[in-house]
Protein backbone atom coordinates (compact mmCIF):
# COMPACT_ATOMS: atom_id res chain seq x y z
CA UNK A 1 0.00 0.00 0.00
CA UNK A 2 3.16 1.98 -0.02
CA UNK A 3 3.43 2.66 -3.76
CA UNK A 4 2.31 6.07 -5.35
CA UNK A 5 0.60 6.36 -8.82
CA UNK A 6 0.84 8.46 -12.35
CA UNK A 7 -0.70 12.08 -11.36
CA UNK A 8 -3.50 13.57 -14.08
CA UNK A 9 -2.87 15.39 -17.22
CA UNK A 10 -0.30 14.91 -19.91
CA UNK A 11 3.43 13.60 -19.32
CA UNK A 12 5.20 13.47 -21.69
CA UNK A 13 8.11 10.76 -21.89
CA UNK A 14 11.81 10.95 -19.96
CA UNK A 15 14.97 10.90 -21.62
CA UNK A 16 18.48 10.95 -20.73
CA UNK A 17 19.37 14.16 -19.25
CA UNK A 18 16.30 15.95 -19.07
CA UNK A 19 13.11 15.84 -17.40
CA UNK A 20 9.84 16.64 -19.08
CA UNK A 21 7.46 15.93 -16.43
CA UNK A 22 5.56 18.70 -14.85
CA UNK A 23 3.36 19.69 -11.06
CA UNK A 24 0.33 18.20 -10.38
CA UNK A 25 -1.64 19.74 -13.79
CA UNK A 26 0.75 18.06 -15.55
CA UNK A 27 1.67 21.59 -17.28
CA UNK A 28 4.18 23.96 -15.89
CA UNK A 29 2.65 26.76 -14.15
CA UNK A 30 2.49 30.21 -16.17
CA UNK A 31 4.67 32.11 -14.06
CA UNK A 32 7.39 29.64 -14.44
CA UNK A 33 7.21 29.85 -18.50
CA UNK A 34 8.71 31.86 -20.81
CA UNK A 35 10.44 35.12 -20.08
CA UNK A 36 12.50 36.05 -17.43
CA UNK A 37 11.55 33.07 -14.53
CA UNK A 38 10.58 33.93 -11.00
CA UNK A 39 13.61 33.19 -9.18
CA UNK A 40 15.91 35.58 -11.33
CA UNK A 41 16.71 39.31 -10.09
CA UNK A 42 14.95 41.95 -11.26
CA UNK A 43 17.06 43.86 -13.42
CA UNK A 44 16.88 47.62 -12.68
CA UNK A 45 13.91 50.04 -14.10
CA UNK A 46 12.10 46.70 -15.18
CA UNK A 47 9.77 47.16 -12.53
CA UNK A 48 6.87 50.14 -12.78
CA UNK A 49 7.35 52.72 -10.87
CA UNK A 50 5.98 52.63 -6.91
CA UNK A 51 5.81 48.75 -7.37
CA UNK A 52 8.10 46.75 -5.14
CA UNK A 53 10.92 44.32 -6.28
CA UNK A 54 9.23 40.67 -6.19
CA UNK A 55 10.10 39.18 -2.84
CA UNK A 56 12.19 36.47 -2.58
CA UNK A 57 10.08 33.75 -1.71
CA UNK A 58 8.73 33.59 -4.61
CA UNK A 59 12.19 32.22 -5.79
CA UNK A 60 11.30 29.34 -3.32
CA UNK A 61 7.87 28.79 -4.22
CA UNK A 62 9.54 28.04 -8.01
CA UNK A 63 11.77 25.34 -6.06
CA UNK A 64 9.07 23.99 -4.07
CA UNK A 65 7.08 23.58 -7.19
CA UNK A 66 9.74 21.81 -8.95
CA UNK A 67 10.63 19.26 -6.23
CA UNK A 68 6.65 18.56 -6.29
CA UNK A 69 7.43 17.36 -9.88
CA UNK A 70 10.16 15.71 -9.39
CA UNK A 71 9.28 13.58 -6.84
CA UNK A 72 6.56 12.77 -9.00
CA UNK A 73 8.32 11.46 -11.36
CA UNK A 74 10.50 9.45 -9.23
CA UNK A 75 7.15 7.53 -8.06
CA UNK A 76 6.08 7.16 -11.61
CA UNK A 77 9.73 6.01 -12.26
CA UNK A 78 9.98 8.54 -14.98
CA UNK A 79 13.52 9.50 -13.77
CA UNK A 80 15.04 6.47 -14.33
CA UNK A 81 17.09 4.79 -11.45
CA UNK A 82 20.88 5.10 -12.46
CA UNK A 83 20.08 7.55 -14.90
CA UNK A 84 22.22 10.68 -14.77
CA UNK A 85 20.40 14.27 -14.97
CA UNK A 86 21.73 17.83 -15.39
CA UNK A 87 20.30 20.78 -13.83
CA UNK A 88 20.50 22.73 -16.77
CA UNK A 89 18.84 20.31 -19.12
CA UNK A 90 16.01 20.05 -16.37
CA UNK A 91 15.36 23.76 -16.69
CA UNK A 92 14.80 24.22 -20.01
CA UNK A 93 12.27 22.07 -19.96
CA UNK A 94 10.70 23.85 -16.86
CA UNK A 95 10.91 26.81 -18.18
CA UNK A 96 13.30 27.84 -15.90
CA UNK A 97 16.84 28.57 -15.01
CA UNK A 98 18.90 25.65 -13.32
CA UNK A 99 19.18 27.55 -9.72
CA UNK A 100 15.66 26.16 -8.47
CA UNK A 101 15.98 22.76 -10.33
CA UNK A 102 19.57 22.40 -8.32
CA UNK A 103 18.17 23.33 -4.90
CA UNK A 104 15.07 20.85 -5.59
CA UNK A 105 17.68 18.37 -6.72
CA UNK A 106 20.10 18.83 -3.57
CA UNK A 107 16.78 18.21 -1.45
CA UNK A 108 16.45 15.26 -3.11
CA UNK A 109 20.19 14.64 -2.64
CA UNK A 110 19.91 14.66 1.49
CA UNK A 111 16.40 12.61 0.88
CA UNK A 112 18.34 9.92 -0.67
CA UNK A 113 16.51 10.05 -3.42
CA UNK A 114 19.54 10.83 -5.89
CA UNK A 115 23.16 11.01 -5.58
CA UNK A 116 25.43 14.19 -6.51
CA UNK A 117 27.62 13.50 -9.65
CA UNK A 118 30.41 15.96 -9.67
CA UNK A 119 29.98 18.21 -13.24
CA UNK A 120 27.10 16.05 -14.60
CA UNK A 121 24.91 16.45 -12.34
CA UNK A 122 22.37 13.94 -10.39
CA UNK A 123 21.76 10.60 -10.35
CA UNK A 124 18.91 8.42 -9.41
CA UNK A 125 19.46 5.95 -7.00
CA UNK A 126 19.30 2.11 -7.30
CA UNK A 127 17.26 0.62 -4.57
CA UNK A 128 16.82 -2.95 -4.22
CA UNK A 129 14.30 -5.41 -2.46
CA UNK A 130 15.83 -5.52 0.83
CA UNK A 131 15.85 -1.81 0.88
CA UNK A 132 12.32 -1.62 1.00
CA UNK A 133 11.74 -4.11 2.91
CA UNK A 134 13.84 -2.88 5.69
CA UNK A 135 12.16 0.25 5.29
CA UNK A 136 8.83 -1.81 5.40
CA UNK A 137 10.35 -3.27 9.00
CA UNK A 138 11.44 0.07 10.43
CA UNK A 139 7.42 1.92 9.59
CA UNK A 140 5.89 -1.31 11.50
CA UNK A 141 7.82 -1.32 14.19
CA UNK A 142 7.25 2.97 14.65
CA UNK A 143 3.53 3.07 12.80
CA UNK A 144 1.79 -0.47 13.98
CA UNK A 145 1.85 0.44 17.85
CA UNK A 146 0.89 3.57 17.93
CA UNK A 147 -2.05 2.44 15.90
CA UNK A 148 -2.84 -0.10 17.76
CA UNK A 149 -3.27 2.36 20.96
CA UNK A 150 -4.81 5.02 19.14
CA UNK A 151 -7.32 1.98 18.04
CA UNK A 152 -8.10 2.13 21.93
CA UNK A 153 -8.01 5.51 23.04
CA UNK A 154 -9.41 7.59 19.84
CA UNK A 155 -13.33 8.08 19.58
CA UNK A 156 -15.19 6.98 16.19
CA UNK A 157 -16.11 10.47 15.39
CA UNK A 158 -12.77 11.44 15.40
CA UNK A 159 -12.09 8.50 13.29
CA UNK A 160 -15.07 9.15 10.90
CA UNK A 161 -13.23 12.72 9.86
CA UNK A 162 -10.91 10.99 8.44
CA UNK A 163 -13.20 9.10 5.46
CA UNK A 164 -12.33 12.06 3.47
CA UNK A 165 -8.86 10.91 3.22
CA UNK A 166 -9.32 7.15 2.57
CA UNK A 167 -11.45 7.59 0.06
CA UNK A 168 -9.19 9.65 -1.65
CA UNK A 169 -6.62 6.62 -1.78
CA UNK A 170 -9.76 4.75 -3.86
CA UNK A 171 -10.18 7.62 -6.11
CA UNK A 172 -6.58 7.86 -7.16
CA UNK A 173 -6.02 4.13 -7.51
CA UNK A 174 -9.15 3.73 -9.52
CA UNK A 175 -7.66 5.46 -12.48
CA UNK A 176 -3.80 4.14 -11.44
CA UNK A 177 -2.94 7.33 -10.82
CA UNK A 178 0.71 6.00 -8.86
CA UNK A 179 1.85 9.32 -7.91
CA UNK A 180 -1.48 11.24 -6.13
CA UNK A 181 -2.14 7.30 -4.61
CA UNK A 182 1.47 8.23 -3.23
CA UNK A 183 0.40 11.89 -1.71
CA UNK A 184 -3.01 10.72 -0.63
CA UNK A 185 -1.39 7.37 1.14
CA UNK A 186 1.08 9.35 3.14
CA UNK A 187 -2.25 12.07 4.34
CA UNK A 188 -4.23 9.22 5.19
CA UNK A 189 -1.44 7.90 7.40
CA UNK A 190 0.17 11.27 8.65
CA UNK A 191 -3.51 11.72 9.63
CA UNK A 192 -4.11 8.60 11.75
CA UNK A 193 -0.39 9.55 13.46
CA UNK A 194 -1.15 12.86 14.05
CA UNK A 195 -4.07 11.69 16.16
CA UNK A 196 -0.95 10.59 18.77
CA UNK A 197 0.26 14.00 19.17
CA UNK A 198 3.70 13.36 18.85
CA UNK A 199 4.97 15.76 15.96
CA UNK A 200 8.13 14.07 15.52
CA UNK A 201 6.82 10.76 15.56
CA UNK A 202 4.67 11.91 12.41
CA UNK A 203 7.57 14.27 10.92
CA UNK A 204 9.72 10.66 10.92
CA UNK A 205 7.38 8.42 9.56
CA UNK A 206 6.28 10.69 7.02
CA UNK A 207 10.27 10.52 5.58
CA UNK A 208 10.45 6.89 5.88
CA UNK A 209 6.89 6.21 4.10
CA UNK A 210 8.26 8.87 1.77
CA UNK A 211 11.24 7.13 0.77
CA UNK A 212 9.14 3.27 0.51
CA UNK A 213 7.18 4.96 -2.29
CA UNK A 214 10.02 5.31 -4.80
CA UNK A 215 10.91 2.49 -7.16
CA UNK A 216 12.72 -0.13 -7.57
CA UNK A 217 16.35 -0.09 -10.09
CA UNK A 218 14.76 -3.19 -11.71
CA UNK A 219 11.01 -3.87 -10.20
CA UNK A 220 7.72 -3.73 -12.33
CA UNK A 221 5.06 -0.83 -12.14
CA UNK A 222 2.63 -1.00 -9.54
CA UNK A 223 -0.50 -2.14 -11.03
CA UNK A 224 -4.12 -0.60 -10.76
CA UNK A 225 -4.94 -3.76 -9.12
CA UNK A 226 -1.99 -3.48 -6.52
CA UNK A 227 -3.24 0.02 -5.90
CA UNK A 228 -7.47 -0.72 -5.34
CA UNK A 229 -6.00 -3.73 -2.72
CA UNK A 230 -4.11 -1.03 -0.78
CA UNK A 231 -6.65 1.39 -1.30
CA UNK A 232 -9.23 -0.87 0.26
CA UNK A 233 -7.02 -1.34 2.97
CA UNK A 234 -7.48 2.03 4.11
CA UNK A 235 -11.19 2.02 3.86
CA UNK A 236 -11.57 -1.48 6.05
CA UNK A 237 -9.23 -0.07 8.68
CA UNK A 238 -11.21 2.98 8.74
CA UNK A 239 -14.33 1.09 9.18
CA UNK A 240 -12.89 -0.93 12.12
CA UNK A 241 -11.76 1.91 14.16
CA UNK A 242 -14.61 3.19 14.03
CA UNK A 243 -16.65 0.15 14.68
CA UNK A 244 -14.08 -0.11 17.56
CA UNK A 245 -13.55 -3.43 16.59
CA UNK A 246 -9.70 -3.97 18.03
CA UNK A 247 -9.42 -7.72 16.64
CA UNK A 248 -9.73 -6.51 13.37
CA UNK A 249 -7.35 -3.66 13.83
CA UNK A 250 -5.09 -5.68 14.65
CA UNK A 251 -5.23 -7.69 11.54
CA UNK A 252 -5.45 -5.30 9.45
CA UNK A 253 -2.91 -3.08 10.66
CA UNK A 254 0.03 -5.98 10.83
CA UNK A 255 -1.47 -7.39 7.29
CA UNK A 256 -1.35 -3.45 5.95
CA UNK A 257 2.65 -3.50 6.52
CA UNK A 258 3.73 -6.65 6.54
CA UNK A 259 2.13 -7.34 3.01
CA UNK A 260 2.85 -4.03 1.86
CA UNK A 261 4.96 -3.62 -1.81
CA UNK A 262 6.69 -0.53 -0.64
Amino acid sequence: MEQGSAREGVRPPYGPGAYAGTPATGRVPEQMRGGRSQDAPLVRGEHTHGEPPAPRVIRHSVRDQILQALRAALVDGELTPGQVYSAPALGARFGVSATPVREAMQQLATEGAVEVVPNRGFRVSERGPRELAELAEVRALIEVPVMLRLARTVPAERWSALRPLADATVTAAAVGDRASYAECDRAFHRAVLTLAGNEQLVAIADELHRRSQWPLAAGPATRRADLLADAAEHTALLDALIAQDLTVVQALVREHFTGADG
